[in-house]
């Protein structure tokens, strides 16, 4: 069956793709907590948090650098960034990913 957000990756499911590059994909969430939520995912498969390695230290802070890159570009003020990890803590999808939710800047009625 396959990775769900490997397939968003792959670009073989579509997906409303905010930002990406080699390492990265950046989609909207299909059901947003936030007026703005998107997904932050590494391309490399890693389960989560749990499953991060010694050679993962730098794919792990350029996924904060990510967060951050798009943040600015979207002139966000505030936001929340967020990881869930295992079913218990409310991970649905076994790809790490970052949650990062806001509301849109003054003036604006939708980002």
């Amino acid at each position: 069956m396959g990775c769900l957000f490997c397939k968003i990756a792959e670009k073989t499911l579509p997906a409303k793709i905010e930002y990406e590059d080699d390492r990265f994909s950046v989609f909207h969430d299909i059901h947003p907590k936030a007026p703005l939520h998107l997904l932050i995912i590494p391309k490399k498969h890693i389960q989560s948090v749990d499953h991060v390695a010694i050679e993962d230290k730098e794919l792990m802070g350029e996924l904060i650098l990510v967060a951050q890159k798009v943040a600015r570009a979207k002139n966000l003020r505030g936001y929340k960034l967020q990881i869930n990890v295992g079913r218990e803590a409310g991970q649905i999808v076994d790809h790490l990913h970052l949650h990062l939710l806001a509301r849109p800047p003054d003036g604006q009625a939708d980002i």
